[in-house]
């Protein structure tokens, strides 16, 4: 185990951190009365206009504010710019230290280089550089666009570092830290809020609950441009945000980093220590440090007067956090949370009210705070940091598992896409460049290894793990409450198991691979090629990769003719999926060849030229079997009662990992008879389609269909088009199971007494107990298995089992034969559970039911998913489904013209 170095620091934390008393009642520019300012340094009011906590910032103020404090003291803070957001807003963070930590900004990153990675120093120069280096603190913003105070804290925290004089709480924090400060991680979210706040404020800001101004239109502040929740995107990488964010933290290696959050309005401020359960792979030293880290800001809560809770609703377990992802480097990494007066006042129910300026100084408190413990116990962090980094290369020598192998394989584009997300979040992945023998076979060149034994050895193990268990102790604890009614306590999804997710397969290995690797390149395509490309009559696309589908939409975009089969068949002796491609040169423009060249290099996918068409098993190129392409005109339903994040995760998949356009249509305007523009209409999650569409909707949506439409329900929408009232599906939805179901009441009046029972033991006590349920206990966002029916167009080129996040407790009968198909169903009870928890009840109960069905409706079809493929857009291996159902779906249908 890791010595904890702090542990002894735990009782000196409070001799300085209450030089002075913060007062609840303060306004104006300093949040700390009776410290004396620098006049030199510009206050928030001189600049923009208003004090701290009495306007809500937008994001292009926040960055004026910031070069104001640069223009004054550039000897003290620097501006990094580190991208632009999906709507082209500058993202930004500033560096603060003292005159002589900031002139040294590249020894501080070659510093923490080096001790990040124990294989480049030697224990005396590891001691060297701990006793040189400053501590690091990294204080993460308005990740969540309607969290809006933390980013104003922000501005309080830079300002107050820099002006405050004669501070012994400041001086300290120079002395030792270089903090760092990313005042706003969603500009474009703020960006929304903001208007839509100040588009409503009249005369007076109101606190009530119901005020438009405190209530968002949809989608709401919260997510980005395309609808992320990008505190959930930390190892999926999808958002430009993100990747400018974890290319920053690579760059620094900071030894703390703080996520500063808000909650409702009525949550008080919670900070660590966190909630069970906690990531196996998060270590007790770190535990501890984030204990250290609670105590010293209970400490300054207390003098202030401010309620506060820890080990409670927000737990460690998912890897995917702003402030989860870092711990897995060996960095202190804790999320801080605000009750959110969303607006400028909010009423607390109590007869008190919250001001604005309330949580801002709530949380501008908690960043002093926790800054003085990094500069208090700057040499101790340092120590764990690096002793982190060293044990997890020595676990990864000892432990039952020393490697992953990621083979050549069926979607090769999806392991390419694999070892570049890891290689983008500082993973060692290696490619291989010959073939090489391991774990007891011979794997081919281009197969990709990553091991164990490296400083990020613990992010590859919860990253790449099938499974990653939680405490046997908690999850019966869970069960319990489960059983009894109560709320169960887990706040995200149990299962994210990248290989899982893109349905790739990973060898784990007992030994290290040896032999000729070189280091994996962070992309996520790897260009594709021609075979044969002045090849006389055409060229096949082998169809079930990400690439193919890539290569699909980007030709439908530039207008190339092409066909598919809905069969297998076998050409000059290779055999080519149900699905594939094929390019005619006699349909096409001159110079085929050289735009599927182009083609392949952008989206990865391979192309093969044949000069001729015979086809020696299967249907030939002008079966009834072989469809043409058309490009398809896509709508989806956009603003309520669809969920944001997963309408705007579906049109991601669409737009930016197929390369395919959406147009989003306003739900209300389904009705309208300018949808028969439309080819293909999405129905993304969301809870509510019956009260918005009503039973008008589904009748102008089966007609819709009649006529040749394909319509794709998932997840949430299910339910719509599974309600008998919608007139749209064969589809039912599926009451908790019971061994023994109620009797109907007949409509008789019930007796004043029932029968009479035994119950012999606790358990029957407990069943006796329970609530009667309407419908199954919920999945826990677990990963299941499920299977397709190759027989069917839609289960076109996919894999022999898929893997589906599964959340909630939505269960649909099978379709009957003579209404519709089952083209995906989850696979039997013993084998259904790939990775996370799901009760067994409701593992029975989901076995072999559909996840994916389709029913045609005159010259149309209704294809339900029963749960979200698209959820968070990290389901890589569910998007060539999704292509299936938006592109074969419409090929499959004969539109009236």
């Amino acid at each position: 185990m890791i010595r904890h170095s702090l542990a002894r620091a735990a009782t000196v934390v409070a001799s300085l951190a209450l030089a002075f008393i913060l007062s609840p009642g303060a306004s104006g520019q300093s949040f700390m009365p009776g410290v004396d300012f620098d006049p030199a340094i510009p206050t928030m009011e001189e600049v923009l206009g208003t004090p701290a906590g009495e306007r809500i910032t937008p994001p292009e103020d926040i960055a004026r504010y910031l070069r104001a404090l640069e223009q004054a003291a550039p000897d003290r803070i620097a501006l990094r710019s580190i991208g632009r957001s999906w709507q082209g807003r500058e993202l930004l963070y500033a560096v603060i230290g003292s005159p002589q930590r900031l002139a040294d900004l590249d020894g501080l990153a070659e510093g923490m280089d080096r001790l990040a990675d124990p294989r480049t120093v030697s224990p005396a120069q590891a001691t060297a550089l701990i006793e040189s280096l400053p501590g690091t603190a990294w204080l993460t913003h308005g990740v969540h666009g309607d969290e809006i105070s933390s980013s104003d804290a922000a501005l309080m925290t830079a300002y107050h570092l820099l002006a405050a004089r004669n501070d012994p709480v400041v001086e300290e924090i120079l002395e030792n830290t270089v903090v760092f400060i990313d005042p706003v991680q969603n500009p474009d979210g703020r960006a929304r809020f903001v208007h839509g706040y100040y588009d409503t404020l009249g005369l007076e800001p109101s606190g009530s609950p119901i005020a438009a101004e405190r209530n968002q239109p949809w989608p709401g502040g919260r997510t980005n441009h395309y609808l992320f929740d990008m505190n959930r995107d930390w190892f999926a990488l999808t958002q430009p945000e993100t990747r400018a964010r974890v290319a920053a933290y690579l760059r620094w290696h900071p030894l703390v980093v703080v996520d500063l959050h808000e909650m409702s309005t009525r949550g008080g401020y919670f900070f660590s220590p966190e909630a069970e359960p906690y990531n196996p792979d998060i270590t007790a030293d770190q535990r501890e440090t984030l204990r250290l880290i609670g105590r010293n800001n209970a400490r300054w809560f207390d003098r202030s007067g401010f309620d506060y809770y820890t080990r409670e609703v927000y737990d460690a377990l998912y890897p995917g956090y702003g402030a989860a992802w870092p711990l897995f480097h060996g960095s202190i990494g804790t999320t801080y949370e605000q009750a959110s007066a969303r607006g400028l006042t909010a009423e607390l129910g109590n007869g008190e009210d919250m001001s604005y300026a309330d949580t801002v100084r709530h949380h501008f408190t908690a960043s002093i705070a926790t800054l003085q413990t990094v500069a208090r116990n700057r040499e101790a962090l340092l120590r764990d940091f690096y002793a982190y980094r060293l044990s997890a290369l020595e676990e990864g020598k000892t432990g039952e598992v020393r490697a992953f192998v990621i083979p050549r394989q069926a979607d090769q584009s999806s392991a390419d896409k694999l070892a570049g997300i890891l290689a983008m979040q500082g993973v060692e992945a290696l490619r291989a460049e010959e073939a090489f023998s391991a774990c007891g076979q011979t794997y081919r060149a281009g197969a990709y290894v990553v091991p164990l034994d490296q400083p990020a050895g613990r992010l590859v193990r919860t990253l790449l793990a099938e499974d990653v268990p939680m405490d046997a102790s908690f999850v019966a604890e869970q069960d319990r409450r489960r059983q009894k009614g109560l709320g169960v306590e887990i706040y995200d999804v149990t299962a994210w198991s990248l290989p899982l997710m893109y349905n790739v397969e990973v060898d784990a290995c007992a030994e290290r691979p040896e032999g000729a690797f070189a280091p994996a390149q962070p992309s996520l395509v790897v260009p594709g090629e021609v075979e044969n490309p002045r090849a006389e009559f055409g060229f096949l696309a082998p169809w079930g990769t990400t690439a193919s589908a890539r290569l699909l939409a980007t030709a439908l975009r530039e207008e190339l003719v092409l066909r598919s089969s809905d069969e297998g068949f076998t050409h000059e002796g290779r055999d080519y999926p149900a699905g594939t491609l094929i390019f005619v040169r006699s349909e096409n423009e001159d110079g085929l060849g050289r735009r599927l060249a182009a083609l392949a290099r952008e989206t990865g996918a391979e192309v093969v030229g044949i000069d001729a068409s015979w086809i020696t098993a299967g249907p030939n190129f002008g079966s009834r079997n072989v469809e043409r392409y058309t490009p398809p005109r896509i709508a989806m339903a956009w603003d309520r009662p669809t969920s944001p994040t997963a309408a705007g995760a579906t049109r991601f998949v669409i737009e930016r990992q197929l390369g395919y356009p959406v147009e989003p249509v306003r739900t209300a305007d389904l009705l309208s008879d300018e949808l028969d523009a439309f080819d293909v209409l999405i129905l993304p999650d969301g809870r509510g389609y019956m009260s918005v569409l009503g039973e008008p909707g589904g009748e102008a949506l089966r007609g819709w269909v009649e006529r040749g439409g394909v319509l794709i329900a998932m997840d949430g929408a299910a339910r719509f088009v599974a309600d008998p009232a919608s007139g749209l599906s064969s589809l039912r939805r599926e009451k908790a199971f019971a061994e023994e179901p109620a009797e109907e009441g007949g409509g008789e009046e019930e007796e004043p007494t029932v029968a009479g029972t035994r119950l012999g033991d606790e358990a029957a006590r407990i069943a006796a107990e329970a609530p009667a349920q309407a419908a199954p206990d919920a999945a826990l966002g677990a990963l299941l298995r499920a299977e397709p029916d190759p027989d069917h167009w839609l289960a076109a080129g996919l894999a022999p089992t898929l893997h589906v996040l599964t959340s909630g407790s939505a269960i649909y009968a099978p379709l009957r034969g003579d209404t519709g198909t089952n083209v995906v169903s989850f696979a039997g009870p013993e084998d259904l559970l790939a990775s996370g928890v799901v009760w067994e009840e409701t593992q029975r109960q989901l076995a072999y039911k559909p996840f994916v069905t389709v029913e045609p409706l005159g010259r149309g079809h209704l294809i339900v998913f029963t749960q979200n493929p698209t959820t968070r857009a990290y389901l890589d291996g569910l998007n060539v489904l999704v292509a299936n159902a938006i592109f074969r779906g419409p090929a499959h249908a004969d539109p009236v013209r």
